[in-house]
């Protein structure tokens, strides 16, 4: 099925007559940009084409907002949510509640937030300047398990409460069918030889996947997940610090039919390329953006791929991970710096 007419974003406000302003923030979530890795590529001696998707375009910096808009569109089409009336519920490890919590505030819904407890404070901030009521968990106490026994708990005590889950629900490969895949298939005028996507939910790989395949079968398509925790090449579930990615357990959404290959990458490695992603190409990215471009350039080493088109993700913005391990030696230089004053 051809999705192309469900492109979105900032083109189709320039392309009116008239004024260009936005009804809602709503209208801005869609199209992002395609850049050349050209500096990286040059330098480590790579003669594929590297391209990045600039996420951090979307209105509130990350790849979840496509996903929270359809994840709730979906759910109004059916008649399972009303605004004023529902209480929305999930589990995120930041990203995904952001996206959530900016269409649920456009559009008069509560949004509860069940988060691991400690590990992403920035996001946690975000959550809360939003507006939204955020339940940190014990991550030590049953791991996922147990932010998924939280939401169920909420579910018996209140009343109206939909479940926003996006590692079992099908609307969530859908927005990236609707959107990212075209959006990829005509900014390359179809040149893409092979699509890189680290898997978090599994929507962004699944529904990309879906939709380049449609058009070429011959597309490959290369699953990232963190060494440490190599769950979906068969490894057992461990901590790595690739933050939205590689959750432990493989999500119900996610489509292993159609991936050709996995390619694992290290929480050093993810991190390392996303500085040099920032101070080679001037792309302030964040962890996972490292991770798929890593693992880009390890497909792109390979002789069978040279001259070809590699296109990736880069998931979100740099700033979101300020108290993250990315940023913790320039973080101390600076708080060193400053306290000689």
């Amino acid at each position: 099925m051809e999705m192309q007419e469900g492109r979105k974003g900032i083109p189709s406000l320039l392309s009116s007559q008239g004024e260009c302003i936005a009804s809602n923030i709503t209208q801005l979530i869609g199209w992002t940009p395609l850049i050349e890795l050209k500096n990286i590529a040059k330098k480590d001696g790579i003669s594929a084409r590297l391209v990045g998707k600039i996420e951090p375009y979307q209105p509130l910096s990350s790849v979840k907002d496509r996903s929270a808009l359809r994840l709730i569109e979906d759910a109004e089409e059916r008649g399972l949510i009303s605004p004023g009336i529902t209480t929305l519920a999930g589990v995120t490890s930041g990203n995904l509640g952001i996206g959530v919590a900016f269409v649920a505030a456009q559009k008069g819904y509560k949004f509860i937030a069940v988060m691991p407890a400690k590990l992403l404070i920035d996001k946690q901030i975000l959550l809360r300047y939003l507006g939204v009521e955020v339940i940190l968990v014990d991550p030590a106490l049953n791991g996922f398990k147990g932010l998924l026994d939280r939401v169920e708990q909420l579910k018996k005590d209140m009343a109206n409460v939909f479940v926003i889950d996006q590692f079992t629900n099908p609307a969530n490969p859908d927005a990236h069918f609707r959107w990212t895949g075209p959006e990829i298939w005509k900014d390359t005028v179809g040149k893409v030889d092979i699509f890189v996507a680290a898997s978090g939910s599994g929507g962004t790989i699944t529904g990309v996947g879906r939709y380049l395949k449609m058009k070429n079968p011959y597309i490959k398509l290369i699953c990232v997940e963190p060494a440490e925790s190599a769950v979906i090449s068969g490894g057992e579930p461990a901590f790595h610090n690739i933050q939205g990615i590689g959750p432990g357990f493989i999500p119900e959404i996610l489509d292993r039919s159609q991936i050709d290959e996995v390619v694992t990458v290290t929480t050093q490695e993810a991190m390392d390329m996303a500085r040099r992603l920032a101070r080679e190409e001037g792309l302030l990215v964040g962890i996972s953006s490292g991770a798929n471009a890593a693992a880009c350039l390890k497909v792109a080493a390979r002789e069978e791929n040279k001259g070809k088109m590699i296109v990736t993700m880069f998931p979100s913005g740099g700033e979101r991970y300020l108290n993250s391990e990315l940023f913790a030696q320039v973080k101390e230089e600076c708080i060193d710096i400053n306290n000689t004053f």
